[in-house]
């Protein structure tokens, strides 16, 4: 029962690692968390805790399957990441680059409609309610006013 070990398997368009548990190298594909990993592993019959380069091209191909379209294998609905979809009402799972732009053009159009989050988005503000007084100062000038900052060179050229 010697089956061939790959150390980087491709799965669903992503390079993942072949010397991690099955369910820890789904999470290496955008879109997937450990919770979802894990149920996708048990919903392919794959042992979670056996090494993702021994699984066989049948068993990636059993994982690509449910990775694309979870909710038709009878996952939950709340393992989705995008429930009630603004275009079409429908729970729907995205992975990788869809992920990335569908986040995208929602961060686009609350620029649009000019919405509390939107504005907050577009002057590179905190979202999600944090404290900005003191966190979050990271890329902004601190504590140089330009008028003294002016002043002190050309003090230093009448010496």
């Amino acid at each position: 029962m010697s089956q061939e070990y790959r150390h980087i398997l491709r799965i669903v368009d992503a390079n993942v690692d072949g010397t991690l548990k099955t369910s820890y190298a789904l999470t290496k594909i955008k879109g997937i968390s450990a919770n979802l990993a894990n149920a996708i592993s048990k919903k392919a019959g794959i042992d979670p805790d056996k090494r993702a380069g021994f699984l066989t091209e049948a068993e990636i191909e059993r994982v690509e399957e449910i990775v694309k379209d979870p909710a038709k294998f009878g996952l939950p609905s709340w393992l989705l990441n995008r429930r009630k979809d603004v275009e079409n009402g429908k729970d729907m799972h995205l992975i990788s680059a869809d992920l990335v732009l569908r986040t995208k053009m929602d961060i686009d159009q609350m620029k649009e409609i000019k919405s509390w989050r939107g504005y907050r988005h577009a002057y590179g503000l905190k979202v999600r309610g944090q404290r900005t007084k003191t966190t979050g100062r990271a890329g902004k000038a601190l504590g140089v006013k330009k008028k003294t900052f002016m002043q002190r060179p050309a003090a230093t050229e009448s010496k």
